[in-house]
Formats: structure tokens, C-alpha cells, sequence
């Protein structure tokens, strides 16, 4: 058995976990789900808040440092000083995928940045990926921005989106001219309701094409990173696909947010076996 934890270091959140994996040479046998916790960074030192979060996860569980074989990063902790090892986040998002929906074929990624399609096998290796501009309106932060614009809680998005009547979608790729979109949305009497499905079928209309370009034709993908949980973004991503005759269907899972994380553990646990094959001792510190 091998204690591994998984860390995705993100632009707004840190995602950690922690697993007890039992493998069977490809890095997928028993696996128990021993702690799991996300951390809002919140314009604090991230490499702070991801060794309490280490540390809470640990405490969580029962285990100190010396116990974990492996810790596996991905994201933006590259550069953490107690990882053992540092995984592309494609590469992860895939795994963690996998982990999550076994049916799962491709992954969107919905980040704070930028979204990112990416299509796997049935192992979680990559085949195929393409990203969005970090420029794009169809982000995390983006919306986010939106809905402090309106005075909207992050967990009513979703709600009023479906229960929109009239959407007005916004056209801007750019994210700047897209708030200003918005604005004058507003000054023109467009209600909340309105105006968020209009962005999430502007975003879902180009996450869409993302699937297209790396030939995602069917099946199941699965929505991670933060905007995954987003339930009215999932029903305008879901419109689109049928919009754009991709016989997709878009699924969520409710620790989609992990998924970067998730992919990052099993991953170290399977790396781990193999240095210990090649008697190569890796030892988290």
C-alpha cells in the first residue's frame, strides 16, 4: 500500500488530497480516498497556505509527513519544497477524470484563467488537448467579476442562469470588452438572469469548439476545475453540444474541483511503485 497526496496549486484555489493506493501496475488497484480539502487563496502566500493545507489533510487523516510516500504536485506547484514530484496538469486532470467518471473520454477544464479541453483513453492517457486564450471571456474570473458587477453571490450563478427567458449572449472574446458588454446590458434594463446565461452560452459555445478541434465526437466528458459545479454553465454546455450536433453529453461530478489533485496522487503512486521497482527510494520530506 502506498500513502500518497496529490496538490493542484491553482490561480484561485488550492486543491489537496490524500490517498491509500494499492497498486496493480498501473497505478489504479485499491483506492481508498483518505482526505480532501480547498483552499481560496485570497491574495495570500500560496506556498504557506499549501503547507497548512498539507498539514490539515494529514491531520485529517491520522498520518504525519513520514508516512506518505509520495506527494505529487501539478499546476502551479512545481516549486513547492516538500513535493516529491510534479505532474502537467493535462496529464492529471485526465487520471482524476478517470477516477471520478469511468466512462469519461475527454475533460473540460474550467479554470480561473482559461478552459482547456482534453481527450484521454480509458488509462487517462493524453491524446489530444487545446486551451483557450487567457485573454477570453469564457473563465472563472471572468464570471466572477460579472456577478460582483451585479451583486450576485457565487452560489446563486447557476440558479438564476436556468431561469433565464431571453439571454443575450456576449460576443466579445476579449474579456475586457466583454465587461463592458455587460454594462451596457445593464443600462439597458437586461436582467441578472438574462445576462448570465448570455455569458455561459458564450462560454459553453467556445468550450464546445475546444471538443471539436481535438475530435471529441461522443460519449462522456467530464467538467472539472472551478466552474464544473457551476449547474447553469453545465445546462448552456450541454444546449451547445446538441447546438453544434457534437453527441457529446457534458457530465459534473460533485469533487470535480479535485480532479487536477486526484489525477496528481494516483500518478505519484504509480511513479513510487516504479522507483521502488528500479530501487529507487522516494521518500516525501
Amino acid at each position: 500500500m502506498t500513502i500518497t497526496a496529490g496538490m493542484d496549486l491553482g490561480t484561485g484555489t488550492i486543491k489537496t488530497v490524500l490517498f491509500n493506493v494499492e497498486s496493480n501496475n498501473t497505478g489504479a488497484g485499491n483506492i481508498e480516498w483518505l482526505a480532501r480539502r480547498a483552499d481560496r487563496i485570497r491574495q495570500r502566500d500560496p506556498f504557506e497556505l499549501a503547507e497548512k493545507g498539507y498539514d490539515a489533510v494529514l491531520k485529517e487523516a491520522g498520518l504525519t509527513r513520514d508516512e506518505v510516500q509520495y506527494v505529487a504536485t501539478t499546476g502551479d506547484g512545481e516549486t513547492i519544497p516538500f513535493r516529491t514530484g510534479h505532474f502537467y496538469s493535462m496529464t492529471t486532470h485526465a487520471r482524476g477524470a478517470i477516477y471520478l467518471e469511468p466512462e469519461a473520454r475527454a475533460v473540460l477544464d474550467i479554470g480561473a484563467l482559461h478552459g482547456r479541453a482534453v481527450k484521454m483513453d480509458e488509462h487517462g492517457k493524453v491524446l489530444g488537448y487545446r486551451m483557450t486564450s487567457q485573454c477570453a471571456s469564457g473563465s472563472g474570473q471572468f464570471l466572477e467579476n460579472i456577478s460582483r458587477y451585479l451583486g450576485i453571490a457565487q452560489d446563486e450563478i447557476g440558479s438564476l442562469s436556468k431561469q433565464a427567458d431571453d439571454p443575450e449572449v456576449v460576443s466579445s472574446i476579449c474579456a475586457v470588452l466583454a465587461e463592458t458588454d455587460v454594462i451596457n446590458m445593464v443600462s439597458r434594463g437586461i436582467s441578472a438572469s438574462n445576462i448570465l446565461k448570455g455569458i455561459h452560452l458564450s462560454m459553453a459555445g467556445r468550450l464546445a469548439k475546444l471538443l471539436r478541434v481535438i475530435k471529441v465526437k461522443e460519449g462522456i466528458t467530464l467538467a472539472t476545475g472551478g466552474l464544473a459545479l457551476d449547474d447553469g454553465l453545465m445546462a448552456a454546455l450541454n444546449e451547445s453540444l446538441v447546438k453544434q450536433k457534437i453527441n457529446v453529453e457534458a457530465r459534473s461530478h460533485p469533487d470535480s474541483i479535485y480532479a487536477g489533485a486526484i489525477g496528481a496522487a494516483l500518478w505519484g503512486a504509480f511513479r513510487y511503485e516504479k522507483l521502488q521497482q528500479l530501487g529507487v527510494l522516494a521518500k516525501a520530506s
